[in-house]
């Protein structure tokens, strides 16, 4: 018999529409949603594993499981916490690598007309759509512990950007590094027992100088545009404006990268949204010397 988790896993995966996912639809398909092999597949677990937690046979998954499955669902955040409550997990206050759905959706859309990633609080990539990955080059190239915009503003031990696989130039470094530093700060006060957060922060004390310099200042400072210049491989310079949007309590922040309307620099990122080479799965998982802020 089906348990409670169980019988809310298959609720939630015969809602989502399989073209909201970008996935086949025909009428061979006998699942009024997603199949269950699709579910495994995009949360990354067995097929088996999403049978037995159906029907109940499975009834205490893992922490990761429950997180892999809440992204998989495009669930919100109250239904996340609801289906840790169900796994009979507490809910994490730490910071969280969640998107909501509108997010994961903005993310599919505009993957040919716009550049855009998301970052945690602690300024962690954690997805980024198509456009991104072709303008910037891919993240998933680069170790997942090392998808952070903070340490690349503040290097430690003459470590090399990680997060742009070409130059990149922002228009005002001084005011990018105060509001990295600051959004650091406000997060300490929103996640207080964070441990990658702390960790973060006391790798950079330690090995920036600049980084210490502007903490021990208690720095605060609002940058949520800016102008970039990207000297992509294939078309050359393209400017574009940098903005950021908050998203929420998990102070998601969204970064979003756009060249001016009917301008050179517009048909210049068109041109290298284009020529990318085919980059597959990357709404995924989770800039030299400059911040996306």
């Amino acid at each position: 018999m089906a348990s409670d988790l169980g019988t809310t896993i298959r609720a939630w995966r015969d809602r989502l529409s399989p073209a909201e996912l970008g996935l086949p639809g025909g009428r061979a398909r006998r699942a009024a949603g997603l199949r269950r092999e699709e579910l495994a597949d995009l949360a990354g677990i067995s097929v088996d594993y999403v049978v037995r937690l159906e029907q109940g046979r499975f009834r205490t998954p893992s922490a990761q499981v429950v997180a892999a499955l809440a992204r998989a669902l495009q669930l919100s955040a109250a239904e996340r916490d609801h289906l840790y409550r169900l796994a009979g997990i507490v809910a994490p206050a730490a910071i969280s690598d969640h998107l909501p759905p509108g997010l994961q959706r903005l993310l599919r859309r505009l993957g040919d007309t716009a550049a855009i990633a998301v970052f945690a609080a602690h300024w962690q990539l954690i997805q980024w759509n198509r456009g991104w990955a072709t303008l910037l080059g891919d993240p998933s190239t680069v170790p997942p512990a090392l998808r952070n915009f903070a340490r690349d503003t503040f290097p430690v031990d003459g470590a090399a950007p990680r997060l742009s696989q070409w130059p990149v130039i922002t228009s005002s470094r001084d005011t990018t590094e105060a509001a990295v530093v600051s959004d650091l700060r406000r997060a300490t006060g929103r996640f207080p027992d964070d441990r990658l957060l702390s960790d973060l922060i006391g790798d950079l004390q330690r090995g920036s100088r600049r980084f210490a310099e502007l903490w021990s200042a208690g720095v605060v400072a609002a940058h949520r545009e800016d102008q970039k210049i990207i000297y992509h491989p294939t078309v050359g310079a393209i400017a574009v404006d940098c903005d950021v949007l908050s998203d929420g309590d998990a102070e998601l922040k969204i970064v979003i990268l756009t060249a001016a309307t009917d301008s050179e620099d517009e048909t210049k990122m068109r041109l290298a949204l284009v020529a990318g080479a085919p980059l597959e799965n990357h709404l995924g998982r989770s800039l030299i010397d400059d911040s996306p802020t």
